[in-house]
């Protein structure tokens, strides 16, 4: 049995970051092959990953919840026979549901899927979850191991809330919300195998406790004994209050990094409502293009953060690799608020990947000019 390990999450929580560190360190001299599938025709990060000599084969036709479902299994069958490989990592698209890809990799012969990991922007919780919540809920509801991105970057408070969201739609999975660079990739890799959760361990505990009471020992107890065999005779009429009361308050404020009045086309308010069941190219745009002109770090800078101007539609993500002074090429992310701009290695020519909601394509192009 070939073991499947899928990374869900939405656009921008950081698959890809966690995907390396686990290649780099966790999946240890395993054999890997990584699928990719990308919401949009142009895949981007394809190219950040062949950098650790992974095996990759891009799907950019579709979303893997509809179009891609039916060659799927086909596709995984030839990475079997064809590589071999002791695991495979599936990236879905951000706006893939989870239920869908794991319906999909069931459904081939000489796989099992090992674990199921949805990867959440702690800060982007409660505003996704209010506008995308057809598919937010999914990937939360059917993960095995829940693990945040950017808690380091949020105050208690909101991440507390962003957990209590999560509890209200998935209380029974492991949340990791220790900051990636303070815990191993081994580790990460480990609670993803085997989810220990705190129930879990406050049920051993007390397993363990009810076995040390009960032990009989081979000497005489008198009044007078002192072994403390009776100091805890009183002690196991525990009261367990759990971490998950549902009891909640619902606060639906309006997360937004910009202002949203009543006319407000970005798009954010058009899914409130889930009547029937969306495909994600019924709800997401994606404008993805090559271009072979070269930029400065502070243009790309500054055109990223106007995307977060709703006069472009609701951006959920952009990323790409473009070439820049000096023979250096840029790489670059964006998420509504903040963006990452760095130099990397080279690629054939320089793409564009743009994935939101009522994307204004033409105004995009032209502020990337092409």
């Amino acid at each position: 049995m070939t073991k499947v390990d899928i990374f869900s999450g939405f656009l921008g929580a950081g698959k890809t970051t966690l995907i390396k560190k686990l290649i780099s360190d966790g999946y240890n001299g395993q054999k890997l092959v990584l699928i990719e599938n990308e919401f949009g025709q142009i895949g981007i990060d394809g190219g950040f990953l062949k950098e650790a000599g992974i095996n990759i084969t891009e799907m950019n036709s579709g979303c893997i919840c509809c179009s891609l479902v039916g060659d799927f299994g086909t596709a995984l069958k030839e990475v079997i026979d064809k590589y071999a490989p002791d695991r495979i990592l599936i990236e879905p698209s951000g706006v893939g549901k989870l239920s869908d890809v794991m319906a999909a990799v069931e459904k081939v012969e000489g796989t099992e899927i090992a674990g199921t990991v949805t990867v959440i922007d702690a800060s982007k919780c409660r505003i996704y979850l209010k506008n995308f919540k057809e598919f937010y809920e999914n990937q939360i509801k059917h993960a095995g191991t829940i693990i945040l991105s950017r808690t380091g970057n949020i105050t208690q408070e909101k991440l507390d809330k962003a957990i209590e969201l999560i509890r209200e739609i998935n209380d029974h999975s492991q949340i990791i919300t220790t900051p990636w660079e303070l815990l191993s990739g081994v580790q990460i890799l480990k609670a993803i195998e085997s989810p220990v959760s705190a129930d879990d361990m406050a049920a051993a505990l007390l397993e363990a406790e009810e076995h040390e009471h009960h032990h009989h020992h081979d000497h005489e107890h008198g009044e007078d004994c002192t072994c403390g065999c009776h100091d805890h005779d009183h002690d196991h009429e525990h009261e367990h209050h759990h971490d998950h009361d549902h009891e909640h308050e619902h606060h639906h404020d309006h997360d937004h990094e910009h202002e949203h009045g009543e006319d407000c086309t970005c798009g954010c308010h058009d899914h409130d409502h889930d009547h029937h069941h969306h495909h994600a190219d019924e709800v997401f745009d994606s404008i993805g293009f090559e271009t072979s002109r070269s930029f400065t770090k502070d243009e790309i800078k500054a055109a990223l953060e106007k995307l977060d101007d709703p006069s472009y539609g609701m951006i959920l993500r952009a990323k790409g690799i473009v070439a820049g002074e000096d023979n250096e090429w840029i790489h670059f992310d964006y998420v509504p608020g903040e963006s990452e701009v760095r130099t990397g290695a080279a690629d054939v020519t320089g793409k564009l990947c743009i994935i939101g909601s009522n994307v204004k394509k033409d105004k995009v192009k032209e502020l990337f000019g092409v």
